[in-house]
């Protein structure tokens, strides 16, 4: 019988970093290796790290890594060449990761429609726009956040709502004359995105050192990239 994977988890007193300890304990093959909360423990062998910390502590984190590393920290922009193989997103939903394609196939194939996000997160949420929504607007086109007057061509508009425990919901307009397309993802537990994280870890052990996205893990992206 092969040996558990052992998995580090940067964050773990965190809302995220509790899902993940429950998905790795829940797995036979999976071993929670350490946990850290704001400091690092001094003994850090694992063979991958899942972290949702803060960018300081990923910070910390990159600068003494030595095993590939599965982030979905926000509020900072990662190395575009790491020292080990580093799987960035902001947002562990594969369902996401399959709107995000979506959203530049419709742009590419209607890039004269209007393009609007509309991003709806807890009320206790720190950043707004989402990283999920950058993500998903990534080289569309300027943007302009909670703007309501006239539009530029080509801008992008894009909205944030704050309120209660809303999970996650992010909606996508393209609109053109007489007609409209709406692409949409909405999250109902956050667990989704602890499992998301969990298969990215597993994914990415052996993997070289570089840049990968979730485009990887769906097979949709061949290799490691720099990312601007």
């Amino acid at each position: 019988m092969a040996a558990p994977l052992r998995i580090g988890v940067s964050g773990a007193t965190g809302r995220m970093g509790t899902l993940v300890l429950a998905e790795l304990r829940a797995a036979a093959d999976l071993e929670v290796a350490w946990t850290a909360g704001r400091d690092l423990p001094r003994e850090l062998d694992a063979d991958v790290v899942i972290d949702f910390s803060t960018p300081e502590a990923f910070a910390r984190l990159l600068a003494v890594a030595r095993w590939p590393i599965v982030s979905g920290t926000t509020g900072f922009d990662p190395p575009t060449a790491p020292p080990v193989a580093l799987l960035h997103a902001a947002n562990f939903s594969i369902g996401v990761a399959v709107l995000a394609r979506l959203v530049r196939e419709a742009r590419q194939a209607l890039p004269e429609w209007d393009l609007e996000l509309v991003e709806l997160h807890h009320n206790q949420k720190r950043d707004a726009p989402s990283g999920t929504a950058l993500r998903l607007l990534e080289g569309l086109g300027p943007q302009a956040h909670g703007h309501a007057g006239r539009r530029v061509p080509g801008t992008v508009g894009v909205h944030a709502v704050r309120g209660g425990d809303i999970v996650g919901e992010h909606r996508v307009y393209l609109c053109g004359p007489g007609e409209r397309l709406e692409l949409a993802h909405v999250a109902t537990d956050r667990a989704l995105f602890a499992a998301g994280a969990v298969r990215a870890a597993r994914w990415l052990v052996g993997r070289p050192a570089g840049r990968y996205g979730l485009d990887h893990v769906l097979g949709s992206d061949p290799g490691p990239r720099a990312i601007a």
